[in-house]
């Protein structure tokens, strides 16, 4: 490929299906991404959307670990605040001895869930504010230097999974920068402060035991299809599937209830969301990510494929890696 493509899923539960389908679909396009070169695949954490099949990640990626052989799994990313660091290290430490040299564990503030979910999963609201130093722990315990005497992680202690810093402001790039981590920048969702955070990212990195040179992931959606009318149909039912999520949660609306919120206000949410995002045949998707590679000055692309059924993300999975793939290949 041109430039590495890696995945982020959702595991997006489509109305009408189970979770168990859901889970289904998140392992048959590992096994496509696999197949096609990408080189990783995350998964979100998300608590109390009934649109999205993520919420236990690391229990999410060892299924998936188990049917897949070689593509990195990781998360994108476990909501730091939500656990404890010594938690998330025996977690993941585990998926490591599971599947040696696979696991990626990205790491992000946010609650991932609104404030009543923050109470059931009994987070503390001032919780994030101690994210620097819950990550500086957690990389003691993955790295066999505990910071806290007489503790360490089993399994997990000195398995050094790497460690990636998610953000979608310039909080996560300044801090990505100063503990010399790869930093993700959300651009599927919050595009706004995109280059801001990137090009501070890079003129303050300091280089670490993990990663001599700074490395930024980009996120960005894609919708590739074999027509335009296709790609373009996709985008509408994707439009209409987050509108519901995020402004119809809990209720069962079809696709003219989806309509009536969008131009009720939710379009103006939705296409903001949509301010990077390769919609189109393959030729056009393919522009588009060299484009947007240079834009966000981006070593590797992290790429959200909307689609409104699996099948349709299978397609936009095959059809962008034929896109990026290099010239003769």
């Amino acid at each position: 490929m041109r430039i590495p493509l890696s995945v982020l899923d959702l595991a997006p539960v489509a109305r009408g299906e189970s979770v168990g389908t859901s889970i289904e679909a998140s392992v048959a396009l590992a096994q496509r991404a696999e197949e096609h070169g990408y080189r990783r695949v995350w998964y979100a954490e998300h608590h109390n959307m009934p649109s999205i099949a993520s919420s236990a990640t690391s229990v999410l990626i060892s299924h998936v670990g188990a049917h897949t052989s070689t593509i990195r799994l990781g998360s994108g990313g476990v909501m730091l605040p939500n656990h404890s660091p010594l938690t998330i290290a025996e977690q993941f430490g585990t998926l490591d001895a599971m599947y040696p040299g696979r696991i990626d564990l990205g790491l992000g503030r946010a609650p991932g869930s609104d404030q009543a979910t923050m109470y059931a999963l009994r987070r503390d609201p001032a919780s994030s504010d101690r994210f620097p130093q819950d990550v500086q722990e957690l990389q003691g315990y993955l790295a066999g230097e505990t910071l806290v005497p007489g503790v360490n992680a089993v399994p997990g202690n000195g398995s050094r999974v790497p460690l990636y810093i998610l953000g979608s402001s310039t909080f996560g790039a300044h801090l990505a920068a100063a503990l010399g981590l790869p930093y993700a920048f959300a651009s599927h969702f919050a595009p706004q402060a995109l280059q801001a955070a990137v090009a501070a990212y890079r003129a303050e990195f300091t280089p670490s035991a993990q990663l001599d040179a700074p490395h930024v992931i980009a996120a960005v959606n894609v919708i590739a299809a074999d027509t335009e009318a296709q790609a373009r149909e996709n985008f509408e039912a994707v439009r209409r599937r987050m509108a519901v999520g995020l402004f119809g949660r809990g209720q069962d609306l079809d696709d003219a209830d989806a309509d009536l919120l969008l131009r009720r206000g939710a379009a103006q949410h939705v296409d903001s969301m949509f301010t990077y995002a390769a919609i189109g045949t393959p030729g056009e998707v393919g522009d588009y990510l060299e484009r947007f590679r240079a834009l966000a000055d981006a070593d590797e692309l992290i790429i959200a494929h909307q689609a409104p059924s699996s099948e349709a993300r299978l397609r936009s999975v095959t059809l962008t890696a034929e896109a990026m793939a290099p010239v003769g290949v």
